[in-house]
């Protein structure tokens, strides 16, 4: 069976989003165009990490361009987007890798997320290059999502995939981990409660 990539060059939309309540919510990756949707699940910290990068990667091109490059310092906010996830939410695969690149002759952000797949392997060095394998295996690779995003989609998603994850749990003000709503302990109180 030859390798499913689910490719939206460009997509109507393409945006990060949750379902479920905070401190049990599952991040999603939806892309569609016209009546296609495609939706992949990833961790919360792969959704940070993917806009931060995506940010970084924007600013060196326009640095490198000089600032000539059609990329907005900024997320127009004509093409901000704050809907929800399109329904049903139908997950492909769950992301294992992500790749960014910036296509400097068509002016494109190339985001690529791959299912996550275990490799067994005797040592480290057999299972990097099991994984170089897998990914370069354009034939038979894992399920990819592949999306081709302007300069201003990209500086869009960015901004949305970032305040997504921030409006989770708020954060304890001594210790920085999430809040749960049933009650936290504080690390950095050793377990006492604080007197009023």
């Amino acid at each position: 069976m030859s390798r499913q990539v689910f490719l939206y060059d460009p997509p109507d939309r393409f945006v990060a989003g949750t379902v479920g309540l905070p401190g049990r919510r599952t991040f999603f990756l939806q892309a569609s165009a016209g009546h296609r949707v495609t939706s992949v699940a990833l961790e919360k910290t792969q959704v940070a990490a993917l806009a931060e990068r995506m940010d970084e990667l924007l600013d060196e091109v326009v640095r490198r361009s000089g600032g000539s490059a059609a990329v907005p310092a900024v997320a127009p906010a004509e093409i901000t987007d704050t809907a929800p996830l399109e329904s049903p939410i139908e997950e492909e695969f769950r992301v294992g890798t992500m790749a960014l690149a910036w296509d400097g002759e068509e002016q494109r952000m190339i985001v690529e997320a791959q299912a996550l797949v275990e490799l067994d392997a005797e040592s480290e060095e057999d299972l990097a290059e099991a994984e170089e394998r897998l990914l370069q295996d354009e034939e038979n690779g894992p399920p990819m999502l592949r999306v081709r995003l302007t300069g201003a989609q990209a500086r869009a998603f960015a901004k949305r995939a970032l305040d997504v994850v921030n409006a989770g749990r708020p954060p304890c003000p001594l210790c920085s981990l999430p809040l749960d709503p049933e009650g936290h302990v504080c690390p950095r109180q050793n377990g006492y409660r604080r007197g009023a």
